[in-house]
């Protein structure tokens, strides 16, 4: 009978902790309150932040590279996941959501129903993010068009169709610190913010656990692709041998100092960087100059 008490005290206690690590956090109205939605700065970290390459049609051209109805399908060893629809659209998209619920969903990965978002939604970079960009990129989103298409679910099955198990994924594998810390120039430290913050480089290039949890001793050192086509390559300086300016040029050319050419995905994400500031991508090639070399 004793063991029996004790059994269900640890049950409970089991069931209490696991309730306490994986509760979805939110951002503080306070700690936005006086922030600006600075538009200009918004479309900066928009294009940073790669917002259209996963939300838009992987056809798009042009002004429809703006029109963020979702669609794009993500295979993945846990199902495949959907990109939603997240335009101004107040029925179909994000329209509706204030700006404590928009820095919420994109820094700490949790929707304004209080649900955890699955991470290939890239918000374990965006939890880098300064508040005052996240507001901006809310300010920045409003002026977007409206696409009336409404989101498609996710195909994901037991037990990953759980997301308050998200939380626990979350405790161990989510953190806002710096993977490159240390004595940088501030040319890298803009390079650090724009890869670590924003450019979610890493989602990509760095090897994953069985859990999904990137492998942090090969940081930017190559993977395989989840959709099964390939692999993405070592970025590190222990592979790739480009100098600062090949870098800086292949983000916004696309074309490589082996007058090859940018394909598949990270074709979109240098119609992203092509945006940038010409200091920015100068930056981002700084910093991946400077991460300690993977080799393989």
């Amino acid at each position: 009978m004793r063991i029996h008490r004790w059994l269900i005290f640890f049950a409970l206690v089991g069931i209490a902790v696991y309730w306490v690590v994986t509760r979805p956090t939110r951002v503080d109205a306070a700690a936005i309150a006086g922030l600006e939605e600075d538009v200009a700065r918004g479309e900066t970290v928009f294009y940073a932040a790669g917002c259209a390459s996963c939300h838009a049609d992987e056809t798009a051209q042009g002004e429809a590279k703006l029109q963020l109805g979702g669609g794009q399908h993500f295979p993945s060893d846990f199902g495949t996941f959907t990109a939603p629809n997240i335009s101004p659209s107040t029925e179909h998209g994000i329209g509706s959501w204030t700006r404590e619920q928009f820095v919420t969903a994109v820094t700490q990965g949790v929707s304004p129903e209080g649900q955890h978002y699955y991470p290939a939604f890239p918000y374990t970079t965006y939890t880098r993010m300064e508040l005052a960009d996240a507001v901006a990129l809310y300010g920045f989103m409003k002026t977007l068009p409206a696409v009336e298409t409404p989101s498609q679910p996710h195909q994901v099955s037991f037990p990953f169709d759980i997301r308050r198990n998200l939380g626990g994924w979350k405790f161990l594998f989510m953190s806002d610190d710096w993977v490159l810390d240390g004595d940088l120039t501030p040319e890298q430290e803009r390079g650090r913010y724009l890869v670590e913050a924003m450019g979610h480089c890493a989602e990509c290039h760095t090897p994953r656990n069985a859990l999904g949890g990137m492998q942090m001793a090969s940081w930017m050192g190559g993977a395989p692709n989840p959709a099964g086509r390939g692999s993405f390559p070592n970025i590190t300086p222990g592979k790739l041998t480009w100098s600062e300016g090949d870098i800086a040029a292949y983000l916004e050319s696309g074309f490589t100092p082996e007058f090859d050419s940018a394909g598949g995905h990270m074709a979109l994400v240098v119609e992203n960087t092509a945006q940038l500031a010409p200091e920015d991508r100068a930056a981002i090639a700084a910093y991946l100059k400077a991460i300690p070399p993977v080799d393989g």
